[in-house]
Formats: structure tokens, C-alpha cells, sequence
């Protein structure tokens, strides 16, 4: 792979490789994908879909895609035991992680609504009360392999599309990843290979933390963040899929996650300890 574009969008660096450069119709269609789909779920914009639904509640028409993504919600939901949930929204808001970044908690944040709060039946979404749904446990995913499939329709098969860190890599050949370590950024507690056709995504409470002790991964079941787990990362077949089970990993053992998904994880505790999967292509330092 020989061209790099680098760019801003929905709040993160974002880095797109591919064989040949794009041109400024496959670079304009690519933001508009990613803005299509900021402008349905992003809490952080006013004019959004999730942030008009969180003022009124009531029945909301998404696209057939969004499918794929709500139904893995419910997925994840009921395999945390709840502590994983989209309803996290105004929770996570009232702690000072609102669209403003004011990362001052209020008085009395909000609890986390129960989940008979949603009904999705597709294309529509219903909301029972008003409530501010945040995907950001698997949004991110959803949002890279939307631009991978982007990609592959103009001609650009071979890529590699890094949000952030979360990834997926569509190379000719693997590529080798650092996982950094969330409490030194300037080093790497491994590194894994990342196979072509193959996501990985990182989750770590040092990347959006303020406070007293306040981050980003709030356990749904007692709207507080998670305190046992520090950072987590997992490879799988797509970038949605790996982004949702990254953060699964603060709650549940990955050998019950398993069951249902095909993946390999690294976890780091937050004693520092690192535990990663068998079947996974990766070199842990300094064990």
C-alpha cells in the first residue's frame, strides 16, 4: 500500500491507506458516509436523530443498516447481564462527558433507564420516554466498517482504515499493531498481527477520564465505571464486532462471550496484569 489520507471526523483522527490515492469523489463519499452516520447517532450534535429523540421520546425511522448494529445491542445486553447498554446516554452526560466536554458531574446524574425503554422494530426505533442513546461501545466499529465497505465499492479493495484505533485492515499482507499501554502512551505492553479481512479495537478508562475517578465505561446496572478491567483489546471479523466485545470485557470473562463470538482478546487489569487468548497472534511484553 502506497497512499495515505489522514483527516479529521465525528471527533477523532482518522487514517485511510490504500494501494492508489483516492480521488475527491471516493474522499467525498467516504465523509459522507461517516456524516450520515454521525447525523443519525451522534449524542454530541444537537441536530442529531439520538439527540432530537432524547428531548421527546416516541417512534424514530433509521436506516435498514442500522439493523445490523441495534441488533447487536441487544446482543450484548443480554450477554453482560445488562451492564452494557446504549441507554448510558444521559448518564454519562450528567457525569460531565456531555456534548460540551464540560467534565463537571452534576448534583444528581440520571439512572440508566431499563431497557423495555426501546423497542426496534425495523426500520423504526421506539422510545417509550425520552432517553439519550449513546453507541459509542460499538459505534465506532460500525462507523470503520461502513468505510471499509465504501471503499471496496469504488475500487479501493485493498485498504486499511484506522479510527482511532480501531481498525480494519483489508491489506495483502497482516500487519502488526502495537497495543499501547494506557498508562504510559509512549510505550506498548505488546503487539499483535492483524490479518487481512480481520478488525481490531482497543478499549482503555484512560482515554476519556476526568474526575475522581471518572471514565467513560459506566456498568449500566449501577451507572458507575468500571473499576476491575483498564484496558482491553480484540481481533474479529469486523470492526463492529470487535469494538462491542472490547467493551464487554470490563464486564463479562471473555470464555462466556465465546460462546457466541468468534474472537481473540488481550485484557489488562487493573493490578497491570495481562491475560490474552491462545489463538491469538500476539507477543505480551515483560511477561
Amino acid at each position: 500500500m502506497t497512499a495515505v489520507w489522514r483527516f479529521e471526523a465525528i471527533g477523532t483522527a482518522w487514517e485511510i491507506e490504500t494501494t492508489d490515492p483516492l480521488d475527491d469523489t471516493s474522499r467525498r463519499t467516504v465523509l459522507d458516509v461517516i456524516d450520515a452516520i454521525d447525523r443519525r447517532w451522534s449524542r454530541f450534535r444537537p441536530d442529531s436523530l439520538v439527540s432530537r429523540a432524547a428531548e421527546t421520546g416516541g417512534s424514530w425511522e433509521l436506516c435498514a443498516s442500522d439493523d445490523r448494529l441495534l441488533r447487536f445491542y441487544d446482543r450484548l445486553h443480554a450477554a453482560t447481564d445488562g451492564a452494557l447498554t446504549p441507554l448510558v446516554g444521559r448518564r454519562l452526560a450528567d457525569l460531565g462527558y456531555d456534548a460540551d466536554y464540560t467534565l463537571r458531574p452534576s448534583a444528581t446524574p440520571a439512572a440508566v433507564p431499563s431497557w423495555d425503554v426501546v423497542r426496534w422494530d425495523p426500520p423504526v426505533l421506539h422510545l417509550a420516554a425520552p432517553v439519550l442513546v449513546d453507541v459509542g461501545a460499538a459505534g465506532k466499529g460500525f462507523v470503520v466498517d461502513a468505510v471499509s465497505r465504501c471503499l471496496a465499492e469504488t475500487g479501493h479493495a485493498r485498504h486499511t482504515v484506522d479510527g482511532s484505533g480501531d481498525l480494519l485492515h483489508a491489506g495483502e499482507w497482516p500487519l502488526r499493531v502495537a497495543l499501547q499501554d494506557p498508562r504510559d502512551h509512549t510505550k506498548a505492553v505488546g503487539v499483535v498481527e492483524v490479518a487481512s479481512g480481520e478488525a481490531l479495537a482497543a478499549s482503555a478508562t484512560d482515554r476519556r477520564a476526568w474526575g475522581d475517578g471518572l471514565h467513560h465505561v459506566l456498568d449500566g446496572r449501577t451507572g458507575e465505571p468500571t473499576r476491575d478491567v483498564m484496558a482491553t483489546w480484540v481481533v474479529a471479523d469486523d470492526a463492529m464486532t470487535a469494538d462491542g466485545l472490547a467493551t464487554a470485557l470490563f464486564f463479562t470473562r471473555p470464555e462466556d462471550l465465546a460462546r457466541q463470538w468468534r474472537f481473540g482478546w488481550v485484557i489488562m487489569k487493573a493490578d497491570g496484569s495481562v491475560r490474552w487468548s491462545r489463538d491469538l497472534a500476539v507477543e505480551v511484553f515483560g511477561r
